[in-house]
């Protein structure tokens, strides 16, 4: 049996739309037909009904429109096979069934889950990090809001200080 075969006997294939709030899920049987169709909350109230919602099909393959972050994550800990696509993919997948070039969410979701359907046996799964990866990742991301923060309140004295210092802000 070759790769293409095997990969069709998958139980179903899904894809995530992401956002900043509220994440488009749709899952599609190995026909192509949409047997879930959903949102979730970016919350951990909403990844839990997540769970709640796919443990029937157990860990199946995701398509998602990056290879990092929060969204990833949570797949990743659902245990799910996730397959990043570059943004250039998605949009010829995306146009593939929409070709008039709308945006949706929920159009996105469902091209990236058949697109994962059809064409999958050929991507490459992200593998998930190990523990001390993801600690370090977190640390990292902390940092850089710490940084960011830091400029932002330097940005905001600035002006304050040059109006009863204009001298003394040579080296600040």
């Amino acid at each position: 049996m070759n790769e293409s075969s095997k990969w069709q006997l998958q139980r179903a294939f899904g894809a995530v739309d992401w956002a900043s709030e509220k994440h488009s899920v749709i899952i599609v049987e190995q026909s192509g037909k949409v047997i879930e169709d959903f949102q979730v909350e970016h919350s951990a109230l909403g990844w839990k009904k997540f769970r709640q919602k796919l443990q029937p099909y157990g860990a199946i393959p995701f398509a998602i429109e990056t290879s990092q972050g929060a969204v990833v994550e949570q797949l990743l800990e659902a245990g799910m096979k996730v397959y990043p696509l570059n943004p250039k993919s998605a949009q010829a997948y995306r146009q593939r069934k929409a070709p008039s070039g709308v945006k949706d969410d929920q159009l996105d979701a469902w091209s990236f889950a058949d697109a994962l359907r059809v064409d999958g046996h050929g991507w490459k799964a992200l593998n998930p990090e190990e523990t001390l990866i993801k600690e370090l990742r977190l640390l990292c991301r902390d940092e850089v809001t710490l940084i960011e923060q830091r400029t932002a309140f330097v940005q905001q004295l600035r002006p304050g200080l040059s109006r009863i210092l204009p001298c003394g802000l040579r080296g600040f």
